[in-house]
């Protein structure tokens, strides 16, 4: 293993939970340090479903931005091709901020 090993920020819909832990794995068994979102907008938890107010969205919004200038490179999940106006932001941040970007399916 490298002594610092590669990092990656996952960035997608988190709808694509399951398609974003499967990322998070195959890439921290490949010796990658992975940044990803720490929550889901929609959970269901004990038969309900949790939702976020707009505040706590735009600190989530905000501290995912920062996960990205941690990473040496950003990763989205968008099964499908699809990407929406969250994970575009994201990308178009990347970008801007001179990240390499890279998608699990043809965007």
């Amino acid at each position: 293993m490298p002594d610092r090993p590669e990092i990656v920020c996952i960035c997608g819909s988190t709808r694509f939970v399951d398609e974003m832990n499967a990322a998070n794995r195959d890439l921290t068994f490949a010796g990658v340090i992975v940044v990803a979102p720490g929550v889901f907008l929609r959970t269901e938890e004990h038969g309900a479903a949790e939702w976020i107010t707009d505040d706590q969205k735009a600190t989530l919004d905000a501290l995912h931005l920062r996960k990205i200038d941690l990473a040496d490179r950003v990763l989205v999940v968008n099964p499908g091709g699809y990407i929406g106006e969250s994970t575009s932001r994201e990308i178009a941040y990347a970008h801007a901020t001179g990240k390499p970007v890279s998608f699990t399916d043809p965007a």
